[in-house]
């Protein structure tokens, strides 16, 4: 019996000792844990801020109708679905997700899909780059980075040919298949102390910035713009660069420019056209308003499809503007018009190099065509040329006698005036701007058939795309020759090509 309880003595002990030696191994792995993790921002609980900023249809998605979107988002695996936008093509402003997410994280995983509902079945539309396969290369996965506030994966901010924040289906050659294509825009941020939307640890260990004062604005490297811009795309805030002659994806504008047009949505990295247009009030002017909203949306998804931005400011930057009636119009007055209202007499020179300029007037001959506002000559389309003029005599003819709406018209004459913008002129190809292609009975006709362009007269009001080069015999590949430098101010004498 003695023995036994010595025993039962000896194993409690030898239990007590295990378990003491345990809890104060489990203790200290625990102590670990907490000095090893890292609060990527101890002045926040971090949220991550996703916001939808547009979506649009740039392949019919419904037969019989406009499409019904809504999107969804994971964030981190967790799902959140967006409301439905019932029979449009085009939204604006669509849908912010907030989320809280863990502080010591250093990636979040993000995926976005666009779909279209449907009563039998939704559908999913097609915003990556990636070549559909199934049920793959619809969606976009991301990996955003709490420490940098910046995001990798199928989206990225340096080099992206769809643009920074934009998902495009078309971006794997399906320009001219119907594979429910659309583009998205969204951004993806973090809140921050001072809103100034640099993330703490890139203040702290990287910049050498005051996490708790707001820098927007600050150029650190007098470099010409600020630390916000710099960071976003990739470029070092604390090192000058030379941002006025660096032009990364060759449109013609340089970083510079690219800052002062930021808030219209450039990106140094994916080519953008701007285009201002001013116009004159000849009728009911909430009418003219209306059809230059519904021009604005059609312009665009030729260039879209291709990831070229086309950006008209119809009042929404500096242009709409509106200017004094006049029954004809002399070439004269254009220019005195675009002295006035484009560069404001030398105020605005900052735009010559950035927009594009088109003067909509009552009546004006020839009813369409191209010009230079400050390069002489003036007339024609030489290397300089910037403007293009558009009568609404013009317009209301062509739109009788084709049974098309106004803006489709504008659509057609604005795409087939910026090609002269970008250098494809008169006879260079061979098959631009001839007259006689719009004539059955004239041997040009059938010449240039394969040449499938807004350019050749045969197919201005019925092709709203220039061609590629892949018609055959005669083609010509308009999408690889334009020249978005072609409308720069050039200071020799330019010749009149």
């Amino acid at each position: 019996m003695k023995k036994l309880l010595i025993y039962i003595i000896t194993v409690g002990l030898i239990i007590n000792i295990f378990i003491s030696n345990t809890s104060s191994f489990l203790i200290e792995d625990e102590k670990e844990n907490i000095l090893n993790s890292v609060d990527f921002d101890p002045l926040v609980d971090i949220n991550i801020i996703i916001e939808i900023i547009a979506i649009r249809a740039l392949d019919k998605i419904d037969l019989l109708s406009q499409p019904d979107f809504f999107v969804k988002v994971f964030i981190n695996d967790k799902d959140f679905k967006s409301p439905t936008w019932r029979d449009t093509s085009n939204i604006y402003d669509c849908w912010t997700v907030s989320t809280d997410v863990p502080d010591e994280n250093e990636i979040v995983k993000i995926t976005i899909e666009l779909w279209d509902w449907n009563i039998l079945k939704n559908k999913i539309c097609d915003i990556s780059s990636e070549t559909n396969n199934d049920n793959d290369g619809y969606s976009i996965d991301i990996f955003y980075n709490i420490k940098t506030g910046i995001w990798s994966g199928d989206d990225y901010n340096i080099g992206d040919s769809s643009g920074y924040g934009r998902g495009c289906g078309s971006g794997d050659g399906s320009i001219y298949n119907d594979e429910n294509d659309c583009e998205i825009w969204f951004n993806i941020y973090q809140n921050d102390f001072d809103n100034d939307g640099l993330p703490y640890w890139i203040e702290t260990s990287v910049y050498g910035t005051d996490p708790t004062v707001n820098n927007i604005g600050e150029d650190l490297d007098q470099d010409g713009v600020p630390i916000e811009w710099e960071h976003r795309w990739g470029f070092n805030p604390l090192v000058w660069e030379d941002h006025q002659n660096f032009d990364p994806d060759g449109d013609s504008l340089n970083n510079s420019e690219e800052f002062i047009t930021s808030n219209f949505g450039s990106d140094p990295y994916r080519k953008d056209i701007f285009l201002e247009r001013d116009y004159m009030v000849y009728e009911n002017n909430s009418a003219q308003v209306e059809i230059f909203k519904k021009l604005k949306e059609i312009i665009k998804n030729p260039y879209h499809r291709r990831n070229i931005i086309f950006h008209l400011d119809i009042g929404e930057v500096d242009g709409g503007d509106i200017i004094p009636y006049d029954n004809q119009t002399s070439f004269d007055e254009m220019l005195e018009l675009y002295q006035n209202y484009f560069t404001y007499n030398g105020t605005q020179n900052w735009k010559r190099g950035i927009y594009h300029y088109v003067l909509i007037l009552d009546y004006c001959r020839p009813g369409g065509f191209g010009f230079s506002g400050d390069i002489s000559p003036h007339w024609g389309y030489n290397p300089g040329t910037n403007c293009f003029a558009l009568s609404k005599d013009l317009i209301q003819r062509k739109s009788e006698l084709f049974k098309k709406s106004e803006e489709s018209i504008f659509a057609h004459l604005f795409m087939h005036e910026m090609g002269h913008n970008f250098g494809i002129r008169f006879g260079n190809p061979l098959g631009c701007d001839l007259r006689s292609t719009s004539n059955p009975f004239r041997p040009s006709f059938w010449l240039f058939r394969n040449y499938k362009s807004v350019m050749n007269y045969r197919y201005t009001y019925f092709i709203l795309d220039y061609s590629d080069g892949s018609h055959g015999k005669r083609d010509f590949d308009d999408w690889e020759n334009i020249d978005l430098t072609w409308f720069e101010y050039v200071n020799s004498d330019p010749i009149n090509l």
